[in-house]
């Protein structure tokens, strides 16, 4: 039997991404596409909600698929550590899953995991991180999931000088975190790590989105519809043979007192 997926966001640019590897990938079959202005009622007898919608309504879509029963896979940016804490309760008393996949490349996994494992050894760490102009948000989840786990990694924060300047960019965990957003890039981070006397750079360019994220996306699908619990990032599934850190659990905070741009346009839509 396949499994029935509804993709929230499919007309979008990832949306549309993920819509052609479900229509490719054995044993699944899009059931639904929905909009971001949808009624989420359409959710209703998928085996999967997959979501790639805008920061703006991701958290309702999960909400929506968890109180349904409904496993759900979030390749939405937006989701910090802080902003999961909010859904976790819900997800783990449902005994559903919720996957969020920051970034479905490997290489950005990769580059990721790389940046955290090597932080223990720089006292100073910053992003560096560029998307094309029409990207809504920032920090994108990339750059927040890759400073929470430097700083996880490192088991406290990194050394940033001057933060109470503007110029310095968004602190996400101890970390600065500079976004650029631009025509003439698709996808662009660079973590900087320095210490005395050198620095290394990891570096991770996205130059063809569809056949970067393909892989990532058939990995989270086979995955995401018997998951249980809450599961972040692409890593829990295939061996990168780099150790990566557990972050312990965030505490809940009032929707409203989350950090960050996202905070701002969260807001609750009927789902019914």
């Amino acid at each position: 039997m396949s499994t029935r997926v509804a993709i929230v966001g499919g007309t979008g640019k990832l949306g549309s991404i993920i819509r052609e590897v479900v229509e490719e990938l054995d044993g699944f079959e899009v059931a639904a596409v929905l909009g971001s202005s949808s009624d989420l009622a359409e959710l209703d007898g998928a085996d999967l909600v997959v979501d790639a919608s805008t920061p703006a309504i991701s958290i309702d879509v999960v909400r929506a698929a968890t109180e349904r029963g409904i496993n759900v896979l979030v390749g939405t940016s937006g989701w910090s550590a802080e902003r999961i804490a909010l859904v976790r309760p819900l997800v783990e008393a449902a005994g559903t899953g919720a996957v969020f996949i920051p970034n479905f490349s490997l290489g950005s996994v990769l580059g990721t995991a790389i940046a955290a494992a090597a932080s223990r050894f720089f006292p100073f760490a910053e992003i560096v991180e560029a998307h094309r102009d029409t990207k809504i948000d920032s920090p994108s989840g990339t750059a927040v999931r890759t400073a929470e786990l430097i700083t996880a990694a490192r088991r406290g924060p990194v050394e940033a000088p001057h933060v109470d300047q503007r110029a310095r960019g968004q602190q996400v965990a101890s970390v600065p975190v500079h976004s650029l957003r631009r025509p003439g890039v698709i996808a662009r981070q660079e973590a900087i790590l320095s210490g005395p006397g050198e620095t290394l750079s990891i570096v991770h360019d996205t130059s063809d989105p569809a056949a970067a994220y393909a892989p990532g996306i058939r990995i989270a699908l086979e995955n995401a519809r018997e998951a249980r619990g809450v599961v972040i990032g692409l890593e829990n599934f295939i061996d990168i043979g780099i150790g990566t850190p557990r972050q312990r659990e965030t505490r809940p905070v009032a929707e409203g007192e989350v950090g960050g741009q996202v905070a701002a346009t969260t807001g609750t839509i009927a789902t019914s």
